[in-house]
């Protein structure tokens, strides 16, 4: 069996499909839940099983990030987990910028959850002057007027939209403009966005891994080769089942 002390060839992540992208974060939740328990090893079966899928799937998926099961012993649980957070981009810190300080806001900046997903939030804007200069854990809002200057200073790698849908695309143009690639909108209306823009919605903590995703291939990184396997947590502390959401490009509906 592959172990972690060995040294495996970069993952060619460009070329894995979105499919499979979009089950990736399955993958790596189940694991974490699985190290969290002590499992070493887990077959394609009982990964499919735990995930939903079938398991001639989730032996295709794991295929585009290398061969690492043995036949009548499974994967180990450690590494695939880690490489399945290289292929996504978590093995750096995805910088998390949200405009937006209501409770949805406040609720997304405030979830400890983040950091052991791979995610920092590193601002939060509100245009309501009664939320501004006040702390949400380390974080000071800022006046959303600020968010330019918020950006150039913090360089997010994702930014969030949780605010009204009649605020949500001037937001949104202003995030494009500065820079930001990725957006993850909470805000109930469409938002229309060039062609290279990547707007998601649905749960948080499956969406924001994709996004790191696609985040990494922008920046052209190379998936690193760090030591250690991040953790990995369950979202369902923070529940947004009733958070209406809304997201498109090029104003198609998603």
């Amino acid at each position: 069996m592959t172990t972690q002390s060995q040294s495996p060839e970069p993952i060619a992540t460009r070329d894995i499909p979105a499919a499979t992208v979009a089950r990736l974060p399955l993958y790596h939740r189940v694991l974490g839940q699985l190290l969290d328990t002590d499992v070493a090893t887990v077959s394609s079966q009982e990964l499919a099983e735990l995930t939903g899928v079938t398991s001639a799937k989730v032996r295709k998926d794991l295929s585009h990030l290398g061969s690492y099961g043995v036949r009548g012993v499974g994967y180990d649980v450690a590494y695939l987990n880690y490489q399945i957070s290289r292929g996504l981009g978590l093995t750096n810190d995805a910088s998390v910028l949200i405009v937006g300080a209501g409770n949805l806001g406040r609720a997304l900046a405030s979830y400890a959850g983040f950091a052991s997903r791979g995610f920092r939030v590193v601002g939060l804007l509100d245009a309501d002057p009664g939320h501004v200069d006040r702390a949400v854990g380390d974080i000071r809002i800022a006046p959303v007027a600020d968010l330019e200057a918020v950006a150039v200073a913090t360089s997010p790698d994702i930014g969030v939209v949780a605010t009204p849908a009649d605020a949500a695309q001037d937001v949104c143009d202003r995030m494009v403009d500065a820079g930001i690639t990725s957006i993850l909108n909470f805000a109930p209306t469409v938002l229309t966005v060039p062609a290279h823009i990547e707007v998601r919605k649905v749960d948080l903590g499956l969406e924001l891994q994709i996004l790191a995703f696609h985040a990494q291939q922008r920046r052209g990184d190379a998936p690193s080769n760090g030591a250690g396997v991040p953790a990995d947590v369950d979202v369902t502390g923070l529940d947004l089942r009733d958070a209406e959401t809304g997201g498109s490009r090029r104003g198609v509906p998603a």
